[in-house]
């Protein structure tokens, strides 16, 4: 079912048509827009499966904060939502922790916990609401899990579980089997969100996750790279880990944390500069995409890296791949 179409909608109502449609498909909440004036845009769908509802939204930067106003005041029958992250780079804060979102990730949010989330510029969400009393998990054990979904060995299973339930709703609505389908799907869940909040807990697990810890961390870090805030205390906090044992764990691997991280951001600047994916983007805007507060310093890095500015290495990619195309 169509819940919102924007390109519908004159552009002085739009921001109040949004509100209306993102208030009706969950709870109150303040909604605050990159481009409020003339640059919003949004379509919204959502479906039945079982006893299940999927809600979809692709839409132009915004911003959704639930305070705990928002909370005092929940609707009867709260509910958690499992999201995916199809397009764009989604940003969440739960209990004063920051994460970024990406295509391989699940976001888990329940309804009854204070939280920010939003993206900027273009982006999508897939989420499946499922009601909080038929998935019988309290909400601190939501939120833990929430922040430690891949510490879980189910984590990718239900991922790809997921993905396969929003490769066809409009079939999948209707099919006979959406009952069994939904029950199926809320218990896979309810799994995944018990296992991450009681992963460490078990001595396998512990040894499997200490074994594959620098993994973990580099594979965050990547994920992170556009946030400036990406410290190494944060990285630390995030795996549970002492700020000394974060930086034994990389000298033991032959490596300094601080210039791998400018590596990987450099690497990362490189391709997109090389991308004509991006050429609408200024070089400071790649920089701050990939972490660098501050364009010159980025500049002095790359040229330091590559043994060519920023801007150099851009037009000498065009002029390959103009050469190539002639």
């Amino acid at each position: 079912m169509l819940l919102l179409d924007l390109a519908g909608v004159a552009p002085r109502d739009r921001v109040d048509a949004f509100h209306h449609a993102l208030t009706d498909s969950s709870v109150p909440n303040d909604v605050v827009h990159e481009e409020p004036a003339s640059g919003i845009h949004a379509r919204m769908e959502m479906w039945r499966v079982g006893g299940l509802h999927l809600f979809a939204t692709r839409n132009s930067g915004f911003q959704v904060r639930r305070s705990e106003r928002h909370v005092r005041h929940h609707r009867s029958n709260p509910v958690v939502s499992v999201s995916l992250q199809p397009e764009g780079v989604h940003r969440a804060e739960v209990s004063g922790e920051r994460r970024l979102l990406g295509a391989d990730d699940i976001c888990v949010f329940h309804e009854l916990s204070p939280r920010v989330y939003g993206w900027s510029g273009d982006g999508a969400s897939r989420s499946v609401m499922f009601d909080m009393h038929r998935l019988g998990v309290p909400v601190d054990v939501v939120v833990r899990a929430a922040s430690r979904l891949r510490a879980s060995p189910m984590h990718d299973l239900v991922l790809h579980h997921l993905r396969g339930v929003w490769r066809d709703p409009d079939r999948l609505a209707g099919d006979p089997g959406a009952p069994h389908l939904a029950s199926a799907t809320t218990e896979l869940v309810r799994a995944l969100l018990l296992s991450a909040a009681h992963a460490e807990e078990s001595a396998a697990v512990r040894s499997v996750m200490d074994d594959t810890l620098l993994s973990r961390i580099m594979a965050y870090a990547r994920r992170h790279l556009a946030d400036r805030a990406l410290t190494p205390e944060r990285i630390a906090a995030e795996h549970a880990v002492s700020v000394r044992r974060l930086y034994v764990l990389f000298g033991e691997a032959g490596l300094s944390l601080e210039q791998w991280l400018i590596t990987e951001r450099l690497s990362r600047a490189r391709e997109m500069l090389a991308s004509p994916r991006y050429d609408r983007l200024t070089v400071a805007a790649v920089a701050a995409r990939c972490g660098f507060s501050s364009p010159s310093h980025f500049s002095r890095r790359f040229q330091a890296a590559y043994g060519v500015a920023p801007s150099g290495w851009r037009r000498q990619r065009r002029t390959e791949a103009a050469d190539g195309a002639g």
